[in-house]
């Protein structure tokens, strides 16, 4: 669609990516690699999954994130180390809700403890966390699903990264729909669903990036209810503006094609709890933080205030850099232009901020989970590949 290749950001959909057979797994993400690194019309010569990784840091179309779905009780020890392998970064997990009658109630298969085992071991690994949560299921309603989005971010236990908003799609061939017919369910009207989209949006922090707040199903497969128009998110933002109010998440304030090149700047330090850590969220902004460049997201992990050995060895005594972005108009790797606040060294300040609060910590190390085509830039600034993780001794 004319967007420079040279950086990608891959999302593999589909259920739960940790349940099909590890031989596909492996297959798959081995194929990713290879079609980058053949994108440019070489023939790749690497035959392994290492090889082609190893391959992708200096070709010409980088996977700088890979990006997973699967179910909460998925999320293990073992499984955290077969994701590094593959190159994995980024985890979205269902969650649906934080209500276990709920999740009961609408057959999920898991409950409310697993989605904070798996949220803590993923952050403690220095994985980016989406939650996918379902508006409008059986046994909820409006009051209960504000109350939900509420909580997740009021309670340590959680507090994701991203969110995905999907407000539930009745179709014929969902078990709800027969539940509908008897009159014993109901689907939110558009006036509801856009009242409670507007109130979810004013509780989001600043650190929080909304994904989305639709799923992509076809109109036509929808039977009833208030999720039967695509342009949602555009709906409930011009109902914001109407009010005077205005969304806080990351998507609704980053940069984009709004660079002017002459806007003061001011780093933003915003600490919390989660999971047992403590959580840096480092940013670039304007003073009025309406406007966001980069961001850099830190984290102590739980390990270092219970004074216990980590899981993974390699992050022993570390602390963990988990994303860093800068937002604007994607250029190329090394490309400098003055429509984009890309490659103009503001990754490289939040990095350096980063690397101070550790050493206030005490740490040693700190680690970084790049993408594997992210690994020459780590380099530059003094990182090593040590297993999966970029390790730069303080």
């Amino acid at each position: 669609m004319g967007h420079p290749t040279s950086k990608v950001n891959l999302r593999i959909i589909g259920g739960t990516f940790s349940f099909y057979p590890r031989s596909y797994q492996t297959w798959f993400i081995k194929n990713c690699f290879k079609a980058c690194n053949e994108f440019d019309s070489r023939k790749s010569l690497a035959k392994s999954l290492f090889e082609l990784q190893k391959e992708n840091e200096k070709a010409k179309v980088r996977l700088v994130e890979i990006s997973i779905e699967t179910r909460p009780d998925f999320i293990t020890k073992e499984e955290i180390k077969r994701l590094r392998k593959l190159g994995v970064t980024k985890v979205e997990l269902g969650v649906q809700s934080i209500y276990d009658k709920i999740l009961e109630l609408n057959y999920r298969g898991h409950k409310v403890k697993e989605t904070k085992i798996a949220t803590r071991l993923l952050k403690d690994a220095g994985f980016k966390v989406s939650y996918q949560i379902m508006l409008n299921l059986v046994g909820s309603d409006f009051q209960k699903d504000f109350q939900m989005v509420k909580e997740i971010f009021k309670d340590p236990s959680f507090r994701p990264d991203f969110l995905k908003i999907y407000p539930l799609a009745l179709v014929k061939e969902a078990p709800i729909y027969k539940l509908y017919k008897k009159g014993e369910y109901r689907p939110y009207t558009k006036e509801e669903l856009i009242k409670l989209l507007k109130l979810i949006k004013k509780e989001i922090p600043y650190y929080v990036r909304i994904e989305r707040v639709i799923r992509d199903i076809p109109i036509s497969y929808i039977v009833e209810g208030g999720t039967k128009f695509s342009h949602l998110r555009q709906i409930v933002l011009k109902e914001l503006e109407k009010e005077g109010e205005k969304c806080k998440c990351i998507r609704c304030r980053e940069i984009r094609e709004k660079y002017e090149g002459n806007e003061k700047l001011e780093l933003f330090k915003e600490e919390y709890r989660a999971c047992s850590g403590k959580e840096f969220f480092l940013s670039f902004e304007t003073p009025d933080r309406k406007k966001l460049f980069s961001l850099l997201r830190l984290r102590i992990p739980s390990f270092y205030f219970e004074r216990k050995k980590h899981f993974l060895s390699v992050l022993e005594g570390a602390a963990l850099i988990r994303e860093i972005h800068t937002y604007g108009i994607q250029l190329p790797i090394s490309e400098k232009k003055e429509i984009s606040p890309q490659h103009k060294g503001l990754g490289k300040r939040l990095i350096k901020e980063a690397e101070q609060i550790a050493k206030k910590f005490g740490l040693k190390k700190i680690a970084v989970i790049a993408g594997v085509g992210v690994r020459d830039y780590f380099r530059k600034l003094g990182y090593r590949l040590k297993e999966t993780y970029m390790i730069k001794e303080l």
